[in-house]
């Protein structure tokens, strides 16, 4: 993942863009949460790289998640929150698919 295509996607150093994939992300995770955006959720997860720029220090790379990296004890910390897997949708996938 590239800091690149984290802020083309919306998520920038100012917020979000409006009428963006992060805008569109923002109001997806509002709207199946009942209104609000979650801490450690998919879009602050984002907008929080995207405002540092520290998306290749995370270890979310175009490979996959790096080993040992603040990536993969995020994935293994949603797996163990949802019974062993990753959910489709989630903050690990969602952010690795950025």
């Amino acid at each position: 993942m590239s800091d690149q295509n984290v802020r083309n996607a919306g998520f920038t150093s100012s917020g979000i863009k409006g009428g963006s994939i992060a805008s569109s992300i923002m109001s997806h995770e509002a709207k199946s949460s009942g209104g609000g955006v979650r801490s450690g959720g998919p879009t602050s997860t984002l907008q929080g790289m995207g405002s540092k720029g520290s998306t290749h220090s995370s270890g979310f790379t175009a490979k996959g998640i790096s080993s040992g990296s603040q990536a993969s004890k995020m994935m293994s910390q949603e797996a163990r929150s949802h019974g062993g897997g990753t959910p489709r949708g989630g903050t690990t996938s969602t952010v690795q698919s950025i």
